[in-house]
């Protein structure tokens, strides 16, 4: 006896709707969230600004119209452009205000520990259909999805630093990310004006899997002695044709930012070229984190700064 056993239908692509993306929240209020919330607003989708302290979630929508003031001075904007884009801005602290939204991109601190409690508090508060994505610089997909409920719906979405200017955005799928995620995330990206450029789920993705071991190199060559501070960044800026040196642009990324990244690399890759160096480690255990603090490479109580070494 033969029996005629029918292919199971295959579900294409094409055969899933592409999730419209109508309001987007951002959890974190710093430079990140603050830059993410600014070009959604302006590329006329409403967003919801979150963030455990009040007076962050203040200072970022000072920063926001300040920035916003600064392009229409440029006529980058107009003012009703602007006007209009601050209007679209919310904020709370209460992860209930996301109930409503399409898509939520976390903007914290790049610590996985952190990001996976954020994951935690936030997914009772979202509809089954809300997209997640993560602005991680390095952290894996495939691992911060599989925190969530929803891993099918979880992507990258690393934009650089400052938002508002910066154009590129990384777009990482994890390996349970949907392409319907993948389509309506892509799309966004574009909609808010930036040039996205698929990144696979490997330590660091595209731009900091290059950029911030070279950062890390500079800060061998200062430990070892090489260079000082504004030798190193001269001779790169003079003869690399780099806008900024490595150890000024560490200062601009933060030294813990670029610390957690290199143990990303480290740790992930198992490869000694990707050790942080001993003298990166210092400062960022001296609380000198570059600009934020007001101390790095350089120091910014100084006009100009000072070089630190």
């Amino acid at each position: 006896m033969t029996i005629d056993v029918k292919p199971s239908p295959v579900t294409s692509p094409a055969d899933t709707a592409v999730p419209e993306i109508a309001r987007v929240g951002v959890i974190g209020a710093g430079q990140m969230g603050n830059g993410i919330a600014h070009v959604t607003a302006l590329a006329g989708v409403p967003v919801m600004l979150l963030d455990v302290k009040p007076e962050a979630l203040s200072k970022a929508v000072a920063t926001i119209a300040r920035n916003m003031d600064r392009q229409v001075n440029r006529s980058i904007v107009s003012a009703e452009d602007r006007d209009a884009a601050l209007a679209r801005i919310t904020t709370s602290t209460d992860y209930a205000a996301f109930a409503d939204a399409d898509l939520v991109i976390e903007a914290a601190t790049e610590k996985e520990e952190v990001k996976r409690a954020i994951f935690k508090s936030l997914m009772p508060a979202l509809k089954p259909a809300c997209l997640v994505a993560s602005n991680t610089s390095s952290i894996s997909i495939t691992r911060l999805g599989a925190a969530t409920d929803r891993p099918e719906k979880f992507i990258g979405m690393h934009f650089m630093n400052p938002v508002p200017v910066m154009k590129l955005v990384e777009i990482i799928r994890g390996i349970a990310t949907d392409e319907p995620t993948f389509q309506a995330v892509q799309a966004l990206a574009v909609k808010l004006g930036k040039i996205p450029a698929v990144a696979e789920d490997f330590p660091a993705f595209i731009v900091n899997r290059i950029l911030v071991p070279m950062i890390n190199e500079a800060v061998y060559a200062l430990y070892e002695g090489v260079g000082s501070v504004s030798g190193i960044d001269t001779s790169m800026k003079l003869g690399a044709n780099h806008p900024m040196g490595p150890l000024e642009l560490a200062d601009f990324i933060g030294l813990d930012t670029c610390l957690s990244i290199m143990q990303v690399l480290y740790d992930g890759l198992s490869d000694s070229k990707y050790r942080p160096c001993p003298l990166l480690v210092k400062y960022v255990e001296a609380g000198w984190l570059g600009r934020k603090t007001g101390r790095g490479f350089y120091d910014y109580a100084q006009n100009p700064p000072r070089p630190t070494r």
